[in-house]
């Protein structure tokens, strides 16, 4: 028995030190990798054993992921996304105007659509627009990356911590939008006045902007087939039925094609973010048989988490630690114990989700931003993220959290 908690505490420390890093020093071994290990391990170690393990693994939040990424793959191979993009080029005339429609573009995608993939669409498109009208691509991208974390925060399908937190808590998705969608509103509307005020020479003056019509290839048969399945979607999200359940098969309905090889779309899945979550819901499964005691649940209740300021800053302070969804499945047992267990997880989907913007390493969604960029040559600084992203992140976390609390 004493090897088995010794085991499970290495494990489970190992695991979130690769996690808050993002590799292992010395080794290849990413957050997917190091998640896989995790789990294989504490199997291995006889922390849990194979049956344990499996149950372990939320077959729901892999589902939903799973299909959403399906369907973002459909839109972006069909062309919706260069299309949307050129038409906003062509409409925005100033350059605030072309901030303020990126940002609401980021995060009204991202909302229902999950930020991650969508910023995997988005960062290279705006990047395109941008040195096609001469401007500085640095806040364009910025507003990808702040405004996919605060529309992310709307709904359920926003972001992979959100779709965790749906499954676990069972709140429905309307229920979820409708406490947490004002605050990703005046997310946006921060990330538009922070942006334009840090970069005055970019934003505050009279240039007009006079973009040239680019011909943009499109599949019209598949746009209109991948619309038509996320409208549906999002209404029978809306209308109560199972997220994972309606995602899968919206997903797999989309496969069915002459136009697309299958192959084209299984490219665009992140298959690494699906194995990190079934990795570490074995490793933290691991950690609450053999970790969590008693003691340590009642050393963990006088943090007072029931108070939404206490459980936003944990939140917060955790999820930049060790990123947003390892944050999450850690305070899984906590956030069960506590006596309004709904308000205490849509308090830590706010909290996980904006905390992301404070720097530059917050989340996955800047990441690929940042990564997007360097691959054009642009460079975006931890400081160029970090004087918008700590002040946004500090004014959004302190909305939210009144928010919920009245």
């Amino acid at each position: 028995m004493y090897f088995v908690v010794v085991a499970a505490t290495v494990i489970f420390a190992g695991t979130y030190l690769v996690l808050a890093i993002g590799k292992l020093p010395g080794f290849r071994l990413d957050r997917a990798g190091a998640a896989l290990l995790g789990a294989s391990l504490m199997v291995a170690c006889g922390v849990l054993a194979p049956a344990e393990a499996f149950r372990a693994i939320d077959g729901n939040t892999l589902a939903l992921l799973l299909g959403i990424m399906i369907v973002v793959a459909n839109l972006r191979l069909s062309g919706f996304f260069r299309l949307a993009t050129n038409w906003i080029a062509l409409h925005a005339r100033h350059p605030l105007l072309l901030l303020a429609a990126i940002v609401c573009a980021s995060g009204l995608f991202s909302a229902f659509l999950v930020n991650d993939t969508i910023c995997l669409v988005l960062a290279p498109l705006v990047l395109d627009v941008t040195t096609r009208l001469k401007r500085d691509p640095v806040p364009y991208l910025l507003a990808v990356a702040m405004a996919s974390n605060c529309g992310s925060t709307a709904t359920i399908t926003g972001n992979p911590q959100n779709i965790v937190i749906g499954s676990l808590s069972r709140i429905p998705y309307g229920s979820f939008a409708a406490a947490l969608s004002p605050i990703a509103f005046v997310g946006l509307a921060l990330t538009i006045a922070l942006i334009a005020l840090v970069h005055p020479r970019e934003f505050w003056s009279h240039e007009r902007l006079a973009a040239v019509p680019e011909r943009a290839a499109s599949h019209r048969p598949l746009m209109i087939k991948s619309l038509l399945v996320t409208l549906a979607l999002v209404i029978l999200f809306f209308a109560g039925a199972a997220p994972a359940k309606m995602a899968i098969l919206a997903g797999a309905f989309l496969l069915l094609t002459r136009i697309v090889k299958s192959t084209k779309v299984y490219f665009e899945i992140d298959w690494p973010l699906l194995v990190m979550f079934a990795g570490l819901f074995v490793v933290v499964a691991g950690f609450e048989k053999t970790l969590l005691s008693p003691a340590a649940i009642a050393a963990v209740r006088r943090l007072h988490l029931e108070q939404i300021p206490v459980l936003t800053a944990v939140t917060a302070m955790l999820s930049n630690l060790v990123s947003n969804v390892p944050a999450v499945l850690v305070l899984r047992p906590f956030v069960h114990a506590l006596p309004d267990r709904d308000t205490a997880w849509l308090t830590v989907a706010m909290a996980s989700t904006l905390a992301g913007n404070f720097t530059v390493l917050g989340s996955v969604a800047n990441l690929i931003v940042v990564q997007k960029a360097a691959t054009k040559g642009v460079a975006i600084g931890f400081w160029d993220y970090f004087r918008i992203g700590a002040p946004l992140t500090l004014l959004t976390l302190i909305f939210g959290a009144l928010w919920l609390a009245v």
